[in-house]
């Protein structure tokens, strides 16, 4: 069974700092830390800091699926006032280098 990779990304309508945009991630880290089928969340940031955004590995689309709800989707367009886009991708090979592994379907 693959892994599901998540992407979101999301235009920020107001300009928020640098500094601000890194206090709502650090705000947000308890909340990712428990999500069930979570593997792994990067948070990203584009050059202009009019883009933020993340990539998630999830251990499946269900798990995933459960993370991006409604209610998800209202907390993120509360907290940086714009819709987030969020695209799923099967993830059949991930190559680990920190950890020297390489893990699914190889």
């Amino acid at each position: 069974m693959s892994s599901v990779t998540v992407v979101v990304g999301f235009a920020i309508p107001e300009r928020m700092s640098g500094d601000e945009i890194n206090a709502a991630f650090q705000k947000s880290i308890p909340k990712y830390q428990s999500v069930p089928g979570l593997e792994r969340k990067y948070y990203l940031k584009s050059d202009d800091g009019n883009t933020v955004g993340g990539v998630y590995l999830f251990e499946s689309r269900e798990a995933a699926e459960k993370l991006f709800n409604e209610e998800w989707r209202a907390s993120v367009k509360k907290r940086y006032g714009a819709e987030p886009e969020v695209r799923y991708f099967e993830t059949p090979i991930v190559v680990d280098n920190l950890s020297g592994t390489v893990t699914g379907d190889t």
